[in-house]
């Protein structure tokens, strides 16, 4: 099966095309150029659009299995594909939790029909439960992709080390969610004026970076790499801009809503504005902004966290987290134009994640999987949650217009939006 991409603008992460995309067996074979249209079963003309290697999400929550009324896997790339998302990395905090290698199996199994490429992130302990390592030589086997326990720290610094020193023996990348939770637990806005106005326990920034101290100094201790999720204060990006100036291994992402937006959007009482860690002062809204452009901060992931309208609904007793896969594109488009070039948020959404998992994607060059998203760059859209294609719709840009929509998504060479 062949397929012709015509006239599109190609942006990779270290160049910009004009020209066709040629894809053969869903594998791109040219790049620019004029292709020889009378050789392809199909052409899509790409006119004025632009074409970006298919996003890959780094940090994704598909609740599936134990948590479908909130997003099953099929939902959640349905999502990604209209965010021009083709490769996910699903998070480990499922019911039961992704620690044995019949769970990964299922999500694979499952994600197949999909069209989407997912990637199971498996424990680090059992269940989540901080108290014994999971068989990482197992899960990788059976296909996980990285190991983690995001939506947890692991407290316990023996068993962190543990899971260091395997997954960098196995080449499966740790993914490390840092929080105090003498600190934090409990929390619900960040620490400060917002806790303050609202009444309730707040979140401090001191409960992100000093873990994320800790976890670099047991990282650095071995030598081996880490990789640290949602980064959202301007201590925790000085804190890994040192390390890695000293030469430690670590790698690092954000999300859309911390450089967007601050604590002012929970003064309203939504919790569709919640999420942990909670958005915080102006002064790290723009630290992230640095830290995207100095590289300190290597990827911009979602940590894409659906929850039903009805567990979303008193302020107090929500859970945490918000989706995010199918406006991260728009957002980053919208908000960072100014400072970044397309081929800047190519590299921080596309081509930095494929490296940092290992997997294949991020480019479009001759030899690489055809995973390609079209968009047209000048459009304008408001976000409304009942267009949106996940199970949730707690959308923290709802109501938002965005400039910048995904038109088609293909994967590997596959129309799948």
């Amino acid at each position: 099966m062949s397929l012709i991409i015509k006239n599109a603008m190609i942006v990779n992460a270290d160049s910009v095309t004009d020209g066709d995309i040629m894809i053969r067996d869903g594998v791109v074979v040219q790049v620019g150029g004029t292709a020889d249209i009378s050789a392809a079963d199909q052409v899509m003309e790409a006119e004025g659009l632009c074409a970006f290697p298919g996003l890959v999400d780094m940090h994704v929550h598909l609740r599936d299995p134990g948590q479908t009324h909130k997003e099953d896997i099929h939902s959640g790339c349905a999502a990604a594909a209209a965010g021009g998302v083709t490769s996910l990395v699903c998070m480990p905090n499922t019911s039961p939790a992704v620690d044995s290698p019949e769970i990964v199996r299922y999500i694979i199994e499952k994600a197949k029909e999909t069209g989407i490429h997912v990637y199971p992130a498996a424990a680090i302990t059992y269940g989540l439960s901080g108290e014994g390592c999971c068989d990482y030589e197992a899960l990788r086997k059976a296909g996980a992709a990285a190991i983690s326990d995001d939506g947890r720290p692991v407290e316990n610094d023996g068993m962190l080390l543990c899971a260091l020193q395997e997954g960098h023996r196995l080449g499966l990348p740790v993914l490390c969610h840092c929080e105090d939770l003498s600190q934090a637990a409990g929390g619900k806005v960040h620490e400060g004026r917002a806790s303050g106005l609202l009444g309730v326990k707040g979140m401090s920034s001191s409960s992100e970076y000093g873990d994320i101290e800790r976890t670099l100094a047991l990282a650095e201790s071995v030598n081996a790499p880490v990789h640290i999720c949602h980064v959202s204060t301007k201590e925790s990006i000085e804190v890994i801009r040192l390390a890695k100036a000293r030469g430690v291994k670590v790698t690092c992402e954000t999300a859309p809503h911390y450089f967007i937006y601050t604590y002012e959007k929970v003064l309203g009482r939504d919790a569709d504005y919640r999420m942990n860690p909670p958005l915080r002062e102006e002064s790290d809204r723009l630290a992230v902004i640095e830290g995207l452009l100095d590289g300190t901060i290597d990827a911009i992931a979602t940590d894409h966290a659906p929850h039903s309208p009805e567990e979303k609904s008193d302020f107090v007793k929500a859970p945490n987290g918000v989706i995010g896969m199918e406006t991260s594109l728009a957002a980053a488009l919208t908000y960072l134009r100014d400072k970044f070039t397309l081929c800047d948020i190519v590299k921080l959404m596309s081509y930095n994640p494929a490296r940092i998992m290992g997997i294949p994607g991020g480019a479009i060059k001759a030899g690489a999987p055809a995973d390609i998203t079209l968009i047209d760059l000048n459009e304008n859209w408001t976000v409304d949650t009942a267009n949106l294609h996940g199970r949730s719709k707690n959308a923290v840009f709802k109501g938002e217009t965005l400039t910048g929509r995904v038109k088609a998504t293909y994967c590997g060479g596959r129309k799948v939006f």
